[in-house]
């Protein structure tokens, strides 16, 4: 062989060569881009989700109450309701689960209450045994196929909210807040 094959050769082999690299580094490129812009969007959604929204609301709505406070004279119960203490954390219930096989199932159940408008939560704090005693029969008559699916939470959470009015009164609870729901 003579160099000018060797190099026609050469020539062909880098044509055929070159459209196969522009397509690699194409799809390369646009995987990276991919990435690139897949990353970058949840990295936003991450760090402004709700969260974010939830402290911006809050320091607006702690804003209108400072206003509320400081047209009321500074006093009332409408700033303490709506502070750092409105919701009542109440310690996790556990409870046994009826069941049709005699097997011991248990729930444990972790809870907030939320004051209603114009209550303190160490008012609540007070009736807390009252209001634990009205739940007690009920989770203990829950069968295990009562905590299937996804509307078992909500009607626990309607049941409890009936309860807690009917211990307390009306207008003293506005939220009953399920933090945890375990079955054993």
């Amino acid at each position: 062989m003579s160099s000018p094959e060797i190099i026609e050769e050469g020539a062909e082999a880098a044509k055929a060569a070159k459209p196969k690299s522009k397509k690699k580094l194409i799809i390369i490129g646009a995987a990276a881009g991919v990435l690139l812009l897949g990353g970058g969007g949840g990295a936003a959604f991450l760090f402004s989700g709700p969260s974010a929204k939830a402290e911006g609301a809050k320091d607006a709505h702690g804003e209108e109450k400072k206003e509320e406070k400081s047209a009321e004279g500074g006093h009332g119960e409408g700033g303490e309701a709506g502070g750092k203490d409105a919701f009542l954390d109440v310690p996790a219930m556990m409870v046994n689960l009826r069941s049709p096989d005699g097997q011991a199932r248990f729930l444990k159940l972790h809870f907030m209450i939320v004051p209603g408008d114009g209550v303190a939560a160490d008012e609540l704090k007070e009736k807390l045994p009252l209001v634990l005693d009205s739940f007690q029969p009920f989770l203990r008559e829950l069968r295990p196929e009562d905590l299937a699916g996804s509307a078992a939470v909500f009607r626990i959470k309607e049941e409890m909210m009936v309860r807690a009015t009917a211990t307390l009164g009306d207008g003293k609870v506005k939220d009953i807040l399920i933090q945890d729901l375990v079955q054993q």
